[in-house]
């Protein structure tokens, strides 16, 4: 099975702590690596990753509060001192110009690659990345700004050839194609030899959706459907849930809530608030409700 890991830089929420480092991530899917959110200090975990920097090529900002942002301009700056020329694209909210703009003009005026700016709306999915093996599609949230998820889909593979069929109907090198698009094979003599019999079927297409500051919000649920992993904020305990409807966050137990709901394989949490000292809380308070889920931590990578 190809790769495809989520590695966590950072889990924390807005305020720094020397516990977290504010949110990024990073996935790996195939040795191509797309970044999640760049908080302060994400590229110091990104180089203890151990992560080559030359494979990133898409960063995607889901909000722009400082915690998911801020250390955008630190990484576009080392890009360019260890001479990177390959395009960077930023994919996010489109008053990310407002605040990236004048600092890559001040600090980043001879930069040797370029940095290109894809915006996209946050109010319904949008398809905003696709190559022949991923599609990326925003999940719209609820936060005090314009702020959205990411859903992070394979795609499906075709069929593995059978080998030992293959030669024992001796089928010609040119018919491989079809064989493996699903089409059966003819024998000169006419028989028809199904499929099924000559492939193996492919894994079934992975999927990965974040979804970072958002106050508890059903409307999700029906997107990320069956997931095989989900990564969601839960900055507040049930105990402080007046808070976190006052500042448009989850409860560790609101998001245990949409993994059940949402049947998804796998739950993740991150966005832990620099309040409590114990994030085991957390993970007491979700498997209350979902059995199968997880604390996010720095150094962590899961594979999906």
């Amino acid at each position: 099975m190809e790769k495809f890991d989520v590695h966590i830089l950072g889990c924390g929420s807005a305020l720094p702590t020397t516990r977290h480092f504010p949110t990024s991530q990073i996935v790996n899917l195939r040795d191509k690596l797309f970044m999640i959110d760049c908080g302060e200090g994400t590229q110091v975990q990104f180089r203890r990753s151990k992560l080559k920097f030359s494979r990133l090529n898409h960063i995607f900002i889901s909000h722009l509060h400082g915690d998911h942002c801020f250390g955008l301009p630190g990484l576009i700056s080392t890009f360019g001192m260890l001479g990177r020329t390959a395009e960077l694209c930023i994919h996010a909210h489109q008053d990310m110009s407002k605040y990236l703009d004048p600092i890559l003009d001040y600090f980043c005026q001879h930069l040797p690659y370029k940095v290109t700016l894809i915006p996209f709306e946050t109010k319904k999915p949008e398809l905003i990345y696709e190559d022949r093996s991923l599609m990326i599609t925003t999940i719209p949230l609820k936060h005090r700004i314009p702020c959205c998820g990411f859903l992070f889909e394979e795609k499906a593979e075709r069929n593995h050839i059978n080998r030992e069929m293959i030669d024992f109907y001796q089928i010609p090198i040119y018919q491989m194609n079809r064989i493996k698009n699903g089409e059966n094979f003819i024998t000169p003599d006419g028989d028809i030899i199904p499929n099924s019999r000559l492939t193996f079927p492919a894994n079934p297409p992975r999927k990965y959706a974040y979804c970072s500051d958002t106050i508890y919000n059903q409307k999700i649920i029906e997107q990320i459907q069956g997931v095989d992993l989900l990564f969601h904020e839960a900055t507040f305990t049930q105990s402080d849930l007046p808070r976190a409807k006052e500042t448009y966050h989850t409860t560790a137990r609101q998001a245990a809530q949409i993994a059940l709901a949402a049947n998804v394989k796998k739950l993740l949490l991150g966005h832990f608030s620099a309040r409590y000292e114990d994030d085991l809380i957390f993970l007491q308070e979700a498997k209350e409700i979902f059995l199968k889920c997880q604390l996010a931590s720095e150094g962590l990578y899961i594979n999906v």
